[in-house]
């Protein structure tokens, strides 16, 4: 497996609890791919079983709607995207484009799903590291709703809907 494949992801948030032989492992089921500016990783509405890594430049989160595009979020190397559609292959709500010149690897689950069987514990650590992640996205998503409800009850702001 390339140096450059097991490198990123020894620095990545999914070898947070691997041993280097297990990197080595899971390496052989990650790829990298490279993206130029504004090429989609993911489309909006699409259904998709993979995890992707930011590893080098930043992949926007975006939302399209009749009325506007909107950047939701801007991912930089080291966050993970794709890590609950990675577990349930539901249609994405908003699509991933890169953000100038990109790298990141990526996990099939089909391909991670190989390891069950010969490497359990890499996969038991990994599945932690996701939710890990998963974790903090919740908990920051949280702490941003309880702040909007202040501000609206703090300053009697209203949302005027259509």
């Amino acid at each position: 497996m390339a140096t450059a494949t097991i490198d990123a992801l020894s620095k990545s948030p999914l070898a947070a609890e691997l041993t280097p032989s297990e990197v080595q492992v899971l390496s052989g089921v990650v790829r990298v791919r490279a993206l130029q500016d504004g090429e989609l990783l993911v489309p909006q509405g699409s259904r998709d079983s993979h995890l992707h890594v930011v590893v080098t430049g930043q992949v926007e989160v975006v939302h399209v709607s009749e009325y506007a595009r909107t950047v939701l979020y801007r991912l930089e190397p080291g966050d993970l995207v794709g890590e609950l559609s990675f577990m349930d292959a539901e249609p994405r709500y908003a699509a991933l484009s890169a953000a100038g010149p990109t790298e990141v690897l990526v996990l099939a689950r089909g391909d991670f799903e190989t390891l069950i069987e010969r490497s359990p514990w890499i996969v038991y650590k990994v599945m932690r590291a996701i939710m890990r992640v998963a974790h903090r996205v919740q908990r920051r998503l949280s702490v941003q709703l309880q702040d909007a409800e202040h501000y609206i009850y703090r300053t009697g702001a209203k949302f005027v809907g259509d």
